[in-house]
């Protein structure tokens, strides 16, 4: 079972009606971007993926009208038989980010319909953040820490301190192969200025992916696409090979993709329960007590 978990789905069009005089945001996608989009997902299949994440980035502000995208984008794909679909929130956190990123107790029930929540960080204030307080166990916690890895160079540096608190966590760093491949990122990771293409591009992803392997001595590391063109999509076991080229092992690299991701899922369904539990309590009364 190969799983990934960051498929960006194409740019929707904003409709505003107006119903009791309140403006009410309405989500259109275009017969010809739902064809696109389904090409991507057979081929996605034919190279042996299983588990797929729908991710919708935003930047800024993370408002109602974010969460209905992938709610009205799944009705309209074709069901696949074996293949499961998931939703995931991308959140871009920079110096011009809301206190909070969003990340509120009034805003639990619009992550709640998410599957995955990952953060991009930008800045070093926002990379602390997002190992120390977003990863510790709650309805809110991100689980997915993805690093602009195509910039010329990473805008914070990657303290041990932050790295092991994140992992001890449960978090997971995400290594996107579209910069490895000089591919097509999500358009709003572009126009954040979160990632780069190009030849310099993919000197910069080895070189910052490589740091990060070193860091974090290949544990908590996942694989995923981020490819917004179909041309750049790659098979699991070439991406494998690939992220050994980072000095992971065979079976580290193999895990990226399959065990790691198989258990970040497992851990992001926690969000629903208290403090990260993974079943109901039960109370066990020992043998011989009187009732």
């Amino acid at each position: 079972m190969y799983f990934d978990l960051n498929v960006p789905i194409p740019q929707s069009s904003a409709t505003q009606s107006n119903k009791k005089g309140k403006a009410k945001q309405d989500v259109i996608f275009i017969p010809s971007q739902i064809e696109h989009f389904e090409t991507r997902l057979d081929l996605l299949v034919h190279l042996g993926y299983t588990v797929i994440g729908f991710a919708h980035t935003v930047h800024k502000r993370v408002e109602k009208s974010h969460v209905n995208v992938l709610d009205n984008l799944l009705p309209l794909l074709r069901k696949r038989d074996g293949i499961l679909y998931l939703k995931r929130l991308n959140i871009i956190l920079d110096e011009d980010s809301e206190k909070g990123f969003g990340l509120i107790n009034a805003s639990i029930p619009l992550f709640n319909t998410y599957d995955i929540i990952a953060l991009i960080p930008t800045t070093h204030a926002t990379f602390s953040l997002a190992c120390l307080t977003h990863s510790q166990p709650s309805q809110l916690t991100a689980h997915i820490i993805a690093l602009p890895l195509t910039l010329p160079r990473l805008p914070f540096h990657l303290k041990h301190t932050l790295i092991r608190t994140a992992i001890k966590n449960g978090s997971v760093f995400e290594i996107n192969y579209v910069g490895a491949v000089g591919g097509e990122h999500d358009s709003v990771i572009m126009q954040a200025n979160v990632a780069e293409t190009g030849a310099a591009a993919k000197r910069n992803w080895w070189a910052a992916a490589r740091e990060l392997v070193r860091v974090t001595k290949g544990k908590n590391l996942l694989v995923s696409g981020g490819v917004a063109s179909s041309g750049d999509l790659r098979a699991p076991r070439d991406i494998g090979n690939l992220v050994t080229m980072l000095g992971l092992p065979q079976d580290a690299a193999h895990a990226m993709s399959t065990t790691n991701a198989k258990s970040l899922v497992l851990r992001a369904q926690t969000r629903k329960t208290y403090r990260a539990v993974f079943s109901e309590p039960r109370l066990v009364i020992p043998g011989g007590t009187a009732a």
